[in-house]
């Protein structure tokens, strides 16, 4: 199925994620799912910092043609810099952006265990 129609919406609902980047390989922030019947847009993705000694950690937020992380990664951020005791802003109200069906966005750190992320977006059916 396409995605829907946005103009005639049955359902909003508003989620949030949010999670430890507990190793350096990408993992999976948020997908939306072959034939789910919804658009998700994308409100905010925040990354903090969370090293004690102030180091900075690089972030790396890709969007991907398909679910689960497969297909053609596309670059939101490529190994951006998020200083020491500091947050980073990836995508805000501003730059809201929807993720249609069969697709998903990654995350990946530079340091195990260095960086926070938090993702919100409103599933539109």
């Amino acid at each position: 199925m396409a995605a829907p129609n946005i103009v005639n919406v049955a359902l909003i609902n508003a989620n949030s994620n949010n999670m430890t980047l507990s190793t350096t390989s990408e993992i999976g922030l948020l997908s939306n799912p072959a034939s789910s019947g919804k658009v998700y847009k994308v409100n905010t993705i925040m990354v903090a910092n969370r090293e004690t000694n102030a180091n900075a950690v690089n972030v790396t937020v890709n969007v991907y043609s398909a679910a689960a992380l497969t297909g053609t990664g596309t670059y939101l951020t490529n190994l951006i810099s998020v200083p020491g005791f500091s947050t980073l802003v990836i995508s805000d109200k501003s730059t809201s952006f929807y993720l249609e069906e069969n697709k998903s966005i990654g995350v990946k750190s530079g340091t195990a265990n260095g960086l926070t992320v938090m993702c919100s977006w409103e599933e539109i059916s």
